[in-house]
């Protein structure tokens, strides 16, 4: 048990060349003249609130740059140990615009990207070797990311259950017609009868078992261009790394990259993503289900947020046909195809 006269022994401030207890706001040894260590700071006790108009952060009790990640709350100070709280949004409510590195920097890479994808990759042609590179550049592109719950309400029929109706309902009109044929030699009726009475019980009541209730539920982190001229280059289900991105800072875009100003607004960001993701569900629901006969999607916007992306555009002509390649930078996806 540590008592309080041990505790004043461990929290007295001694010379670290000496050995001599010096007092506690003691810059220099009083006995041999060591330069003592300056005194650690002392952080505040409760976190202090961001400003919602901050767009960068630097630590109120020393100064110190804060670096927080997507999704915290509390900041430590690395430095001094202060606690800064940015609120129930943590940084997305203060900083809403993050970028991706660069990784695919050099142009020859890209074109190695590019040779896989015409030769071997996506269409297994080889177009590459009868194409010429006209132009390629590298831009920072910004695209608004619109993350967004859908959820669709399917009646559909069920194929088995409906091939199986089919091919019953064939098989009574063979009976049906044998019966009839046979009738024509005299051979009584009771043929078709029978087959008649089974095949009103089978296009009864059965039709309607064969249509059953689905839920198809998604979650999309869309990526909508923010450059009104590039909407041609607009990504379909394409999503970015967003585990790999980090807060804007223009240092860190290497010299001679443009970076494009955007030109559409959140909300129209936000209108264009629920038209895509309603597209994309009808596309899989039809993918999954056969017979759809109702088809209801309900879709939210839940958090938005620009996103600076390093976008390779490549030229090629082949053979009089254009070819344009729209490339991530950051992962080396390809975000669209045009001409291919």
């Amino acid at each position: 048990m540590i008592t309080d006269g041990v505790k004043e022994v461990l929290l007295a401030l001694f010379c670290p060349k000496c050995g001599a207890q010096l007092p506690d706001d003691a810059v220099f040894c009083m006995k041999c003249g060591a330069k003592l260590a300056a005194p650690p700071v002392q952080a505040p006790s409760t976190p202090i609130i961001a400003s919602l108009e901050a767009k960068s952060l630097r630590c109120p009790h020393c100064g110190a740059p804060l670096t927080p990640k997507f999704g915290e709350m509390i900041i430590s100070c690395e430095y001094c140990g202060t606690a800064v709280m940015l609120g129930s949004d943590g940084w997305r409510g203060i900083h809403k615009q993050s970028m991706l590195l660069l990784k695919l920097a050099e142009q020859e890479r890209v074109s190695n990207e590019i040779r896989s994808l015409m030769d071997r990759g996506l269409l297994h042609r080889h177009l590459y070797e009868g194409s010429k590179l006209e132009e390629m550049s590298l831009s920072y592109v910004p695209y608004w990311i619109v993350s967004v719950p859908a959820r669709s309400s399917i009646v559909a029929s069920d194929i088995a259950v409906q091939v199986g109706e089919i091919a019953t309902t064939a098989a009574l009109f063979g009976v049906m017609g044998s019966a009839m044929s046979n009738r024509r030699r005299g051979v009584g009726i009771a043929g078709p009868l029978l087959a008649g009475a089974m095949l009103g019980t089978m296009m009864g009541p059965s039709q309607t078992s064969a249509r059953k209730a689905y839920q198809l539920n998604n979650n999309y982190n869309l990526a909508i261009v923010a450059v009104k001229a590039f909407n041609e280059y607009q990504p379909r289900s394409y999503e970015f790394n967003l585990q790999d991105r980090t807060f804007f800072d223009i240092s860190k875009i290497p010299k001679g990259v443009k970076i494009l100003n955007g030109d559409v607004g959140e909300e129209a960001a936000k209108y264009q993503a629920k038209a895509v993701a309603e597209q994309l569900q009808s596309e899989k629901a039809h993918a999954q289900f056969h017979m759809i006969q109702e088809l209801h999607t309900d879709i939210d916007v839940t958090e938005t947020e620009l996103l600076y992306a390093p976008i390779w555009f490549a030229q090629y002509d082949h053979k009089g046909k254009k070819i344009i390649l729209v490339i991530d930078g950051n992962s080396g996806g390809i975000i669209n195809s045009i001409g291919l």
